[in-house]
């Protein structure tokens, strides 16, 4: 099952994918639908399901304004040099622990919106990465135990600011400007991914593809990050984990290669789909 949120003339809904269409979720859930992190707090998963495999879409998909698809989470955990390409090119040695920070939720877009590089910079970046969304409030989670609260997957646009990420030791202030976060286009179950290690993951500028990778690449994989996570900090519905980039960014090009308002990102992970956004100067 495919959820996105987003808006259209009646205001924010969630829907379920179908082709080219979304099954609008409002007759389920009432005249306003909830977010979709309401949905899986309740634990109505099952219950969308059924009514989506009765429903026709009734909501063409390119009618509607995407939203982040946790629009509202109530954490974004970052995860930096999570893949060995990536720590290569940045000339960076291992570690024994995951590198993280945190993206507020405010700084997020959804598919097709547009990516704003700060008038404070000139050296607007791409990240291409997986996204993991909780499905359950959860502590301690054993890696094995990971597959039990995971919601599902999205493609995800950490877009940085490499000047402000690099004033401090910390990444905080080049992480978090307005409209730097691109999540989307939805959230894929995990029974659409049975074997989520093999999938490519690509990002593409202005159809010139830029970073590649597998999945499976991951330094640290998604059990041992949601196990790590959840250690520290509870994880709860709608959580989100954006787990790392491949190499191939702009900093770390011949010479360093920075976006320019006008051009189209794509981060397109096999199976789940491919999140799009132009760059405009803010």
């Amino acid at each position: 099952m495919r959820l996105a949120s987003y808006r259209d003339a009646s205001g924010p809904s969630v829907g379920v994918l179908n082709g080219d269409g979304l099954v609008d979720l409002r007759a389920l859930t009432g005249s306003l639908a909830p977010s979709l992190r309401d949905l899986l707090a309740a634990g109505q998963l099952d219950r969308v399901r059924e009514y989506a495999a009765r429903a026709s879409a009734d909501v063409p998909a390119d009618a509607v304004t995407y939203l982040p698809v946790i629009p509202d989470p109530s954490k974004i955990i970052g995860v930096g040099l999570n893949y060995r390409s990536h720590r290569d090119e940045a000339s960076r040695a291992p570690v024994g622990h995951p590198t993280l920070f945190l993206r507020v939720a405010d700084s997020q877009i959804g598919h097709r919106g547009q990516a704003m590089k700060p008038a404070a910079s000139r050296q607007f970046d791409y990240e291409g990465e997986l996204a993991v969304v909780i499905g359950t409030t959860c502590r301690n989670v054993p890696p094995d135990g990971a597959a039990a609260v995971l919601a599902g997957y999205s493609c995800y646009n950490d877009f940085s600011v490499r000047d402000w990420q690099r004033h401090t030791s910390q990444w905080t202030a080049g992480k978090n400007f307005t409209a730097t976060g691109a999540f989307g286009p939805a959230l894929v179950t995990p029974d659409e991914v049975p074997d989520l290690a093999s999938l490519a993951i690509r990002t593409r500028v202005n159809g010139e593809t830029r970073q590649s990778a597998v999945i499976g690449d991951l330094l640290f994989p998604i059990p041992e990050l949601i196990s790590y996570v959840s250690t520290f900090t509870t994880l709860r519905p709608g959580d989100v984990l954006i787990t790392g980039t491949p190499a191939g960014v702009g900093l770390y090009r011949d010479p360093p290669d920075f976006l320019q308002a006008g051009d189209v990102v794509e981060v397109e992970v096999e199976q789940i789909g491919t999140l799009t956004n132009e760059v405009t100067d803010a």
